[in-house]
């Protein structure tokens, strides 16, 4: 009766071998290991995978995240965005597809940038391939994230929240099946 076992890690080995869309190219990077986030809105799913960088004593906002300029929202390969459905960001309509999502840092405001370049390394970003930005909401840390750390959380059944956090700073922004 071995066949049980094996069945139910075969399942599991599928299930986790799932959990990333193949949409990125994963780097074993120790300093800055790969990392996922996924959502289910309204039975459709929504994913971000990136490397997710550490400070490890460097200055993050103003440092590591440029003010003003456009920063790549991660490590090495480029932060990807998976949609199943349609979907909205703050203000921003995305159909179903794939993206890569950038930062516009500043002392006062954070933008998510929506790329729709793919499959490049993290610091290769194409002005010309944007489909637009959406401004996210700010709260100051009482005490600093270490990792950059992005989360999809939900909030409804067709609605979610995308948190960033990392440094003293958590960005957020309303994400909605249209």
């Amino acid at each position: 009766m071995k066949i049980a076992p094996c069945l139910a890690l075969g399942i599991t080995a599928v299930m986790v071998l799932s959990a990333s869309t193949g949409n990125r190219k994963v780097t074993q990077n120790k300093l800055s290991p790969s990392a996922d986030t996924s959502i289910s809105l309204g039975g459709h799913t929504v994913t971000i995978e990136y490397n997710a960088p550490s400070a490890r004593g460097r200055k993050v906002e103003g440092g590591l995240i440029p003010s003003g300029a456009v920063w790549r929202l991660g490590a090495d390969s480029a932060t990807t965005l998976t949609t199943d459905a349609d979907i909205a960001i703050g203000d921003l309509h995305l159909p179903k597809g794939v993206y890569t999502l950038y930062l516009q840092g500043g002392e006062d405001s954070w933008k998510l940038v929506v790329n729709k370049q793919t499959g490049q390394w993290g610091t290769e970003y194409n002005k010309d391939q944007d489909l637009g930005t959406t401004a996210m909401t700010l709260t100051k840390l009482p005490q600093p994230v270490e990792t950059l750390k992005i989360t999809l959380k939900s909030t409804g059944a067709k609605t979610g929240m995308l948190d960033i956090a990392w440094g003293t700073t958590q960005a957020v922004v309303p994400i909605k099946l249209t």
